[in-house]
């Protein structure tokens, strides 16, 4: 009995492994190809297969524990991680990982905490790790290309920038512009997929319900909450990210800090 559960993993890994012939195809057409991509595509395999795996166990863990306490560590683990990944995407804002770190977890947490108080989701690890996940992950892409996209503009207009600051402007007054353009470039896309959802292609979260024998209404139902956490999530943190990279990117004085964008 003790090895039960491993028995029951390795009978649902054939299909997996049978999975794999589609990546052999594709390392085939990288080699043809002289593309040079088939140790990468390996590796890539190989990397997810561990990960997931690893997870798996993980979770299955956390759920049989149902503590509240293994909720809140592997919640703050994936905000770490995101953070550290959103961080190293926009690398020249200075305290970047912290800035995206604060702003993934105030973005996700804010939503969370509506989602349970109206009862959307019940606190238990089954329910809030998965959701947690989703809104971490599309905060982190979010809150990145907000910080990244931010510093640039404001790199390539700080003679305007400085103008408007000369003029009597405060820090926000004189980068109004450069944040709204920031945060529509890093929105639009969570706007656009909401907009074209079910259209283009059916989302992660309801393919996987039909695929284990949901019904396509129920799906769509908890797609509907998916998408709607997820735009929240997103635009509290992108919003948030831009309050804390301002004290980064200007002195007391209320000049422009040119060493942060000194740098390419």
């Amino acid at each position: 009995m003790e090895l039960e559960w491993l028995r029951e993993f390795l009978k649902g890994m054939v299909k997996p492994v049978a999975a794999l012939a589609v990546v052999f195809m594709a390392v085939t057409l990288s080699y043809f190809q002289r593309l040079g991509l088939e140790g990468e595509m390996l590796y890539a395999v190989f990397r997810a297969f561990l990960q997931l795996s690893i997870i798996g166990f993980v979770l299955q863990f956390i759920f049989d524990q149902s503590n509240v306490i293994w909720i809140i560590l592997a919640y703050l683990f994936m905000v770490s991680v995101a953070g550290h990944t959103a961080g190293q995407r926009a690398k020249h804002v200075p305290r970047g990982k912290y800035v995206a770190g604060v702003s993934i977890l105030a973005g996700t947490a804010i939503t969370m905490f509506l989602l349970v108080v109206l009862n959307v989701f019940p606190f238990t690890p089954r329910y809030i790790i998965p959701v947690a996940g989703m809104m971490v992950g599309n905060a982190m892409t979010v809150t990145g290309v907000t910080m990244k996209k931010l510093r640039e503009d404001i790199k390539m207009q700080m003679n305007l920038v400085e103008t408007a600051l000369a003029l009597g402007a405060t820090p926000r007054q004189a980068t109004l512009q450069q944040v709204k353009r920031a945060l529509l470039i890093a929105l639009s896309p969570v706007v656009d997929n909401a907009k074209t959802v079910g259209l283009i292609s059916l989302p992660g979260a309801m393919t996987g319900l039909i695929m284990g024998g949901a019904s396509p209404l129920e799906a769509i139902q908890l797609q509907i909450v998916v998408m709607n956490m997820l735009i929240g999530a997103s635009t509290i943190s992108s919003i948030m990210s831009t309050y804390l990279c301002w004290p980064s990117f200007f002195t007391k004085a209320f000049q422009l800090e040119t060493n942060v964008f000194s740098s390419n």
